[in-house]
């Protein structure tokens, strides 16, 4: 694996570049993520596929966000990024808000390949602002060490119905950096509600109907700790509506685990997925 940055429209985008011999598979990561957060997707997939798994501005080593920053803005450094790297019928593998990122991709650019929306891409409500904007407080909060932030990831994980590895620990020391005499995440906690915010602006209907490509969708239904999943199956009816080719597959892992913990049924899915493209 290869980490280097490539410059997109003046800015910095850090990538992990797997080679493999087919290809290329581009992953992206959710809201508050990295690039790590793709790590046993890249673990299957390399060496088969070329595995791109990027860092989206604003997160891990990346250029920082506009401070208007969306979805679609962050979909613009991916049309980039695919120019940058010419990168030929590339799949897009999508987690969570990468998922609203890769749909809007594949609406824009014919040459996509496939199209995997692990958890993303639904139509937002209420009902994850509940959920997700309370945990974005970490995101400004000052910490006495990179250990100091690691326990406190580590808490907010068990809470989350997620078990701690070797992995995690990994994503989370390279989440954070030293700052004026503390540690903090890399991130920005108002670009972050800003790219949260902009979920509201995404039309599954009108974004659907234009993807050509095949589309696999994993739904996550599993509680996340002792709250309800993040999205209802109900919240992809729109999505499964409008893309003309696509198939829906549920899963029993929360939106969570689905991406932190090696999940070999969703990888079953997504090697079925891949072969029939």
């Amino acid at each position: 694996m290869e980490l280097y940055k490539v410059n997109v429209n003046g800015n910095e985008i850090q990538i992990a570049d797997y080679p493999g011999e087919k290809g290329p598979i581009l992953a992206i990561h959710g809201l508050t993520g990295t690039h790590k957060n793709m790590h046993y997707y890249a673990e299957k997939l390399k060496g088969d596929y070329r595995f791109i798994a990027v860092d989206l501005r604003g997160r891990g080593n990346s250029s920082e966000a506009d401070s208007d920053t969306s979805i679609f803005k962050h979909a613009e450094d991916i049309l980039g990024l695919i120019d940058e790297l010419k990168l030929e019928n590339p799949i897009l593998l999508g987690y969570s808000m990468g998922g609203f990122i890769s749909a809007i991709v594949a609406s824009r650019l014919e040459s996509v390949k496939g199209l995997i929306l692990l958890d993303g891409a639904a139509k937002t409500t209420e009902h994850q602002r509940g959920i997700i904007q309370p945990s974005l407080g970490r995101i400004s909060r000052h910490f006495n060490s990179k250990e100091h932030y690691t326990e406190e990831i580590k808490k907010i994980y068990a809470n989350l119905g997620i078990k701690w590895t070797d992995v995690l620990q990994d994503t989370a020391e390279y989440e954070v950096g030293p700052a004026d005499g503390h540690w903090e995440n890399k991130a920005d906690e108002s670009r972050i509600v800003a790219d949260f915010e902009s979920f509201y602006a995404f039309d599954p209907a009108a974004t659907g109907k234009t993807i050509r490509c095949p589309t696999l969708l994993v739904y996550a239904e599993g509680n996340i700790g002792s709250m309800p999943p993040l999205f209802y199956l109900d919240d992809y009816k729109e999505t499964q509506a409008s893309i003309k080719q696509i198939d829906t597959v549920v899963s029993d892992s929360n939106h969570y685990t689905m991406v932190f913990e090696e999940r070999n049924d969703i990888q079953k899915e997504i090697d079925a997925f891949l072969a029939k493209l």
